[in-house]
């Protein structure tokens, strides 16, 4: 549905059109640009808005389909952008993400949300209090839009290295889970390279493409930029401490199993050692020395039991047992 529909000239909200064909008669009366907001639309509700504005059918499909991945493609006048935001669910301990789609054309900004984040209405409002700023178009209400997204990953990036804190305690108190846990953290973490990486791009062409024709704008792209970088450094640091931690567990769990084979292996020797004795002694022969000896069965005891303490203190001592 449309939960938003101004347009603005010279930076204020000068009408509220109650339809579509509204929007655009007083678009193209005021000469200013249009801002509309949709959420979860049905594809009715988006053909009708893609009629009235001209929108590429092909990022039509795509905003109607969901699971872009992050992304800036051109058509013609138009420019179709897919966005990952993001936020972490302390109650679960995990990242959500959501999904965004813009249209950027000369005169209007067209946002399909699909998810509860980011507050859009926040940064229009936001907008609103600074109309020299929103004065410069569409593209204004884009880095607007941009700036919340890349603020909003800020929290993820928090919640991410507090939860691998948390994994490097389990790996050295014996956890069971952590393997499970950091298998899931690491989806999460890729999720979020996928979601941040390509704004590096996205955002360099946004700065470079406005060059010197409005200074203050691009300054504000530069700064988008810089924090994406911030983040991407920080999410691929996670990525690499994860598969530490895995091998670090994996060589914990080795070691666990290799203490375990010690141990059987000794017990098994020495229990060996005497059922070796035995077997000797018991052999049917006629002729075996001691076989007659009156003091035979105790120096067969006696000789399992010493050989058995000694192969116990000789594994003790090299820390089998």
């Amino acid at each position: 549905m449309i939960v938003d529909n101004a347009v603005y000239v010279g930076g204020r909200r000068t009408a509220d059109p109650e339809s579509l064909d509204e929007t655009f008669e007083v678009l193209r009366a005021r000469h200013g640009f249009a801002w509309i907001g949709l959420y979860r639309p049905t594809a009715e509700e988006l053909d009708a808005v893609a009629r009235e504005f001209d929108l590429p059918a092909l990022a039509v499909e795509d905003a109607l389909a969901g699971h872009q991945r992050a992304k800036m493609e051109k058509y013609g006048t138009a420019t179709f952008f897919a966005l990952r935001p993001a936020r972490y669910l302390d109650a679960d301990e995990r990242v959500e993400f959501g999904e965004v789609h813009l249209f950027l054309g000369a005169d209007f900004l067209i946002s399909v949300r699909h998810a509860e984040a980011p507050d859009l209405a926040e940064v229009r409002r936001r907008m609103e209090a600074d109309p020299e700023l929103l004065a410069k178009g569409p593209l204004a209400a884009l880095y607007a839009v941009l700036d919340q997204v890349v603020d909003e990953y800020a929290p993820v990036v928090a919640g991410v290295e507090n939860d691998i804190d948390e994994i490097e305690d389990q790996l050295f108190n014996g956890d069971q889970e952590v393997s499970r846990r950091i298998y899931e953290l690491s989806r999460e973490v890729m999720a979020l390279q996928r979601a941040v990486h390509p704004l590096i791009d996205v955002l360099e062409n946004l700065r470079d493409g406005l060059g010197a024709a409005d200074e203050e704008l691009r300054d504000d792209f530069r700064d988008v930029h810089d924090h994406v970088l911030r983040i991407t450094d920080r999410v691929d640091s996670f990525r690499q401490l994860l598969q530490n931690a895995l091998m670090t567990h994996a060589t914990l769990v080795g070691q666990d199993q290799n203490n375990e084979i010690k141990k059987i292996s000794s017990w098994a020797a020495i229990l060996f050692t005497p059922t070796l004795v035995g077997t000797i002694y018991g052999m049917n022969f006629e002729y075996m020395p001691e076989l007659h000896w009156l003091l035979g069965y105790p120096f067969a005891l006696a000789l399992m039991l010493a050989l058995g303490f000694l192969l116990y203190k000789i594994f003790k001592r090299k820390g089998w047992l």
